[in-house]
């Protein structure tokens, strides 16, 4: 398949196609330089496709052609020189007469392959200005001394073609595969092809041929290794190239050790091979700090150079790497860590304790899946409780916190020690939690924090008896256990920063947003300091951020939040679904659309049957029944009722959904009921700010009554602007003005929908006044707003209406919004002045407005 994949989607290159284009227009020419497979050919025949009235002449620069004088020409010089004729001069004179009467363009692809005598044409033709010229060359390669000078001398100009970068890796891999791609699929296959295309298309059509990429409802995504197909394998191989024994051995290491220390790789082979591999670009050395480490040249090298080791091979190198680094002494807590993955994969571990000691470190590193695999083999080996307790922490992330209470109750005898007793506690304690079993894991943390000595144990037996509390609803409860935590002096780092992350969390649900986001800040400013150590903590500190953010109003920066939890290392470590609270912006912001999309990103990746999954469901039946679209939220809303049963906070986001599933049903009466229901559950289990949302929706429906004073109280309860905003519009009801006000505050903190509501609500209390052009101003306003509402539909916007403006009348409305006086309008369109005048009136009397400004605002939606 040729780099220009024509059956590709051009993107990306906007930029560049921009500047080249120019160049040839106004310049010389362009000269167009990168990696070989980023796209040059393609940018290239990009920039002729929108030149018309040139008449181009392309070639081709070839290794067999390089061999031949003007080969890559030999298709266009087909007449022999005049007698004496200066060979240059022939050539050039062929090509002009080919041009006939149009401009002569010359593009010359892999220019670097030229032969001395088309690269010396080349040259002359951009020297005596007789064609512009569109040249591509490998960066790196050698290049024949005229092609150099076309740059070098400033005959043409040139620019340096980069890889895609992830987000134009997104727009690619949407448009060849004809959809949604999900964002984590993006990043891999950014991550794996670097952004060059030609390894980005092979990559694609192996993850489709094998099964790796597919469509899953809806979204592109991919599981699984990379697959190397043949002609993957063909392309990689040679760009990898011949490999005398020294140097393979050097690549070898490095793909199955990278990234690896170039002291310690020198050591294992010989620094002149390491230094011509270098040199072909196959590794590249990289800093950190005081050391400097090799990689790969690209990800893909590692795939076919490991693919080509047998298993005894592998296994060797594997046993060089982990002796070599042990040599050292393991100085560094990573060291560990990869000793112990090399003398895994080898078959050589002798050393169980080295298997836990590293399977805490992948835990620590966010890599779930690597810590389950180290635990497990240190177990088998005849590792301790330890590594069973690190081994349940795990799997409960894992979706599979049966197995980890299982092996768990199996392991409690062997628990001897204080520090195995409140390791076995602790993890036994959280699993349990998950699983539901409340008063058990109430139970086996009492103990723990009643029996352990140590202040660090019993300040952690604290903090999980604090989780305990969070996922039963029990936000006092949960202060006060983490009251007795901080009381445990002294602590440990990892004890302080799960007590300091899930105070956030119990500060943010409880409505106090603003300390929320103070210990959190706080806290966050010192991650390096505890995340090896508290895994837990990081993605609780992002959870407890959306949480405040979003109940304080800050949308945009819990939209940040949100994407950050769902980039964390693992997908396994997005526990709280990030997505959901995603999605929640999204609803919030009255794009419902852009909700069920984010709901699918985290549906597809994170465990089943787990209350975080199915807060994500319910975020997705919440923005289907805006949407209209019933059955399938009724859908969502009963697999969401069965997964979030187990906990609170996760049972609120159904409770919520299901009233808005009953609003698209036409069933008012019945989703105030539910309103009241989810209500009475949120104040029971404290958790103010969807209290705050659930009494809202009351004055939403058109049933504020039981809302108005709750709200107005909570308002004096909670923190953040959003609250007091809330209250408001329940207390502004039936005054227009105070309404009006209401709706400026919405829109500000970007709450579209709420404030096209609101707006309705104006309307209706100016008709109720009598004031029918006001009452009809507001709403049109109230229109304009529920337009950026794509598709949402609520009680309060059902009855709204496009104005129904005359195309004359539409033309006049935007010509005054304009600027022009109703004497211009009249001379453009050739009306009379009155005409214009008593058009533009009946247009005001129909859009509720007075005035040019007033106008000018409703035009972007009419």
């Amino acid at each position: 398949m040729s780099e220009q994949g024509s059956c590709w989607p051009f993107v990306g290159r906007g930029g560049p196609l921009t500047t080249v284009r120019e160049a040839l227009r106004s310049g010389a020419g362009m000269m167009i330089a990168g990696a070989a497979g980023v796209g040059k050919s393609r940018l290239a025949a990009q920039s002729l496709a929108g030149l018309p009235g040139y008449s181009v002449v392309r070639a081709l620069g070839t290794e067999t052609a390089s061999m031949i004088p003007f080969g890559a020409f030999a298709h266009v010089l087909t007449g022999p020189p005049r007698s004496g004729e200066n060979l240059l001069r022939w050539a050039a004179r062929h090509l002009r007469d080919r041009a006939g009467r149009g401009r002569l363009l010359v593009s010359v692809d892999d220019a670097h392959r030229l032969d001395p005598a088309s690269a010396a044409l080349v040259h002359y033709l951009a020297g005596n200005g007789q064609a512009r010229l569109l040249v591509t060359v490998r960066s790196g390669e050698p290049q024949p001394d005229p092609v150099t000078a076309l740059w070098k001398d400033e005959l043409l100009e040139r620019i340096e073609l980069p890889p895609l970068t992830v987000e134009e890796v997104g727009e690619v891999l949407a448009g060849a595969l004809g959809g949604e791609v999900a964002a984590e699929t993006v990043r891999h296959l950014a991550g794996v092809s670097e952004g060059n295309v030609l390894y980005l298309r092979e990559v694609v059509h192996a993850g489709r041929a094998s099964g790796c990429l597919a469509e899953r409802d809806g979204v592109w995504r991919w599981r699984g290794e990379v697959s190397m197909t043949t002609r993957l394998r063909e392309l990689v191989g040679d760009r990898i190239g011949h490999l005398d024994p020294e140097e393979r051995e050097v690549l070898e290491l490095v793909a199955f050790g990278e990234p690896l220390g170039t002291e310690l790789l020198e050591g294992l082979t010989s620094a002149a091979a390491v230094e011509r591999v270098e040199a072909r670009g196959l590794v590249v050395a990289m800093g950190e700090g005081r050391r400097e480490h090799l990689r790969l040249g690209h990800p893909l090298y590692g795939e076919v150079v490991r693919g080509d080791c047998g298993t005894l091979r592998a296994r060797r190198r594997l046993r060089m790497l982990a002796g070599a680094l042990e040599a050292t002494g393991l100085r560094r807590r990573e060291d560990e860590l990869r000793a112990a993955v090399w003398r895994l994969d080898s078959g050589s571990v002798t050393n169980p304790a080295m298997l836990a000691s590293a399977a805490k470190l992948a835990w620590g590193r966010q890599d779930p899946r690597l810590a389950e695999r180290l635990a497990r083999a240190a177990i088998d080996a005849g590792a301790g409780v330890a590594a069973v307790a690190l081994l349940g922490e795990v799997l409960m992330v894992l979706g599979d916190a049966d197995a980890a209470v299982t092996a768990l109750r199996l392991a409690a005898r062997d628990a001897v020690t204080e520090s195995e007793r409140a390791q076995h506690a602790y993890s036994l304690g959280v699993n349990l939690a998950w699983a539901g079993a409340d008063a058990e894991a109430c139970r086996v943390l009492d103990v723990a924090a009643e029996t352990l000595t140590d202040p660090g144990w019993r300040q952690e037996a604290y903090v999980y008896r604090a989780v305990t509390d969070c996922f039963a609803g029990r936000l006092t409860g949960a202060a006060q256990a983490l009251a007795r935590a901080r009381a445990c002096e002294p602590g440990t780092p990892r004890g302080g920063a799960h007590a300091a992350s899930l105070e956030a969390w119990v500060d943010a649900y409880a409505g106090r947003t603003e300390r929320s986001l103070a210990v959190a800040d706080r806290t966050m400013a010192t991650v390096e300091d505890w995340q090896d150590d508290a895994p837990h903590a990081l993605p609780t500190f992002l959870d407890a951020l959306c949480a405040a953010q979003t109940f304080s109003g800050r949308l945009e920066a819990a939209a940040r939040t949100a994407e950050r939890g769902m980039e964390l290392p693992a997908a396994e470590l997005s526990v709280t679904g990030f997505a959901a609270y995603r999605a929640m912006v999204a609803r919030l912001r009255g794009d419902a659309d852009e909700a069920v999309r984010w709901c699918r990103h985290d549906m597809a990746r994170l465990p089943q049957r787990e209350p975080y999954l199915g807060r994500c469901v319910a975020e997705q039946a919440h923005a289907l029944a805006l949407l209209g679209r019933l059955d399938e939220a009724r859908e969502s809303l009963a697999e969401a009722e069965e997964l979030t049963a187990r906990w609170a906070f996760t049972r609120q986001h159904v409770l919520h959904a299901a009233v808005w599933v009953a609003a698209a049903a036409g069933d008012l009466a019945e989703a105030v009921r539910l309103c009241l229901v989810a209500a009475e559950h949120a104040e029971r289990h404290e958790l103010r700010g969807n209290l705050m949302f659930a009494l809202h929706d009351l004055v939403r429906l058109g049933a504020p009554e039981p809302a108005v004073e709750r709200l107005g109280a909570l308002a004096g309860q909670m923190e953040g602007p959003l609250v007091e905003v809330l209250a408001r519009h329940g207390q502004a009801l039936g005054d227009a003005s105070a309404l009006r006000a209401v709706a400026g505050e919405f829109e500000r903190l970007g709450l579209p929908l709420y404030a096209a509501e609101a707006t309705a609500h104006e309307a209706a209390a100016h008709r109720e006044a009598g004031r029918g052009t006001l009452a009809r101003g507001a709403q049109t306003r109230a229109w304009a707003l529920a337009r950026c509402c794509s598709g949402v539909s609520t009680p309060a916007l059902v009855e709204l209406a496009a104005p129904d403006l005359t195309p004359r009348q539409r033309e006049i409305v935007q010509l005054a919004a304009a600027g022009l006086t109703n004497r211009q309008i009249a001379d453009r369109l050739t009306l009379s002045t009155r005409t214009a005048a008593n058009h533009l009136q009946a247009a005001y009397d129909k859009l509720g407005v007075n005035d040019r400004t007033q106008v000018g605002r409703l035009l972007a939606v009419l």
